[in-house]
């Protein structure tokens, strides 16, 4: 009972989230997100496509062979999460290269336990984990299933984009491979011996203070930011939750968010919302 009352409040509380969040996605581009940054709502341009780097002596694809010797490990692209080159896009050692901190809310607001809640397998490329078989694994490892991987989350969020399906982001990658978080996190044994392709999880972006007004788009290293209390899930308009990476180091502070490294790197510039 408590659930059935429990589900128009938070149909409620989305929905003014959402429309918060309108004015903003309404006027964006095919190649735009919105991000935070700074305590603002930031508007990122893309350029092109992403990057998901592998170097010669790397073994993304768990089968004993050094990706100078293996063809096949690059048929198909395997963006990791956990992983990290020591160069980005251009060659720049890593060091140089900007962050994106990618925030997605790995917590579950109605301790959903309906495996069919989980992103659906529609569109997604063969050996992906997702619809019932996801949601069934993200309950036993995480208990209920995340707001991050849910078809429907319950808390707003900048990609995918507005009215596209989960899973999807312009000139994003469409799937992860978790396999290396997963095992550093306990959730299958450690090291990983193959790829768990799961879709890309609903997402929100924060980026350096400094670096809010880049019009000139740049490579940026995806750093995935695990949020695990939705009271730092930031709100769509940016009034509330982590939007700056301060807030973001608070958070990981005090274990409310674990943040992680990928070979993952996206091509944008950034500006200022000026509607706020």
């Amino acid at each position: 009972m408590i659930r059935k009352l429990f589900r128009p409040i938070l149909g409620a509380a989305l929905a003014v989230a959402l429309t918060a969040s309108g004015a903003f996605a309404g006027s964006l581009a095919p190649n735009q997100t919105l991000g935070f940054g700074n305590d603002r709502v930031l508007t990122f341009t893309y350029g092109q496509n992403f990057s998901c780097i592998h170097q010669p002596t790397d073994d993304l694809d768990f089968n004993g062979i050094m990706a100078d010797a293996d063809p096949g490990e690059f048929q198909r692209p395997i963006c990791q999460v956990a992983t990290e080159p020591k160069i980005g896009p251009t060659g720049a050692a890593i060091k140089h290269v900007a962050h994106i901190y990618v925030l997605v809310p790995m917590f579950s607001v109605d301790n959903d336990q309906t495996s069919a809640d989980a992103i659906s397998c529609t569109n997604q490329p063969a050996g992906t984990v997702c619809g019932p078989a996801l949601g069934d694994f993200l309950k036993s490892a995480f208990g209920a299933i995340p707001e991050g991987f849910k078809t429907t989350p319950l808390v707003s969020t900048q990609c995918p984009d507005p009215g596209l399906p989960p899973g999807t982001c312009t000139m994003h990658t469409s799937r992860l491979d978790l396999a290396p978080a997963l095992a550093a996190l306990g959730k299958i044994p450690s090291p990983a011996a193959a790829n768990i392709f799961t879709p890309t999880p609903n997402h929100s972006h924060v980026i350096d203070n400094g670096l809010v007004e880049h019009k000139n788009p740049i490579w940026w290293e995806v750093r995935p930011v695990l949020v695990l209390d939705q009271a730092d899930w930031p709100a769509a308009d940016g009034s509330s939750g982590i939007t700056s990476v301060k807030k973001m180091d608070a958070a990981e502070k005090a274990g409310n968010a674990i943040e992680v490294p990928s070979n993952f790197f996206l091509f944008f510039g950034s500006m200022m919302n000026m509607k706020m």
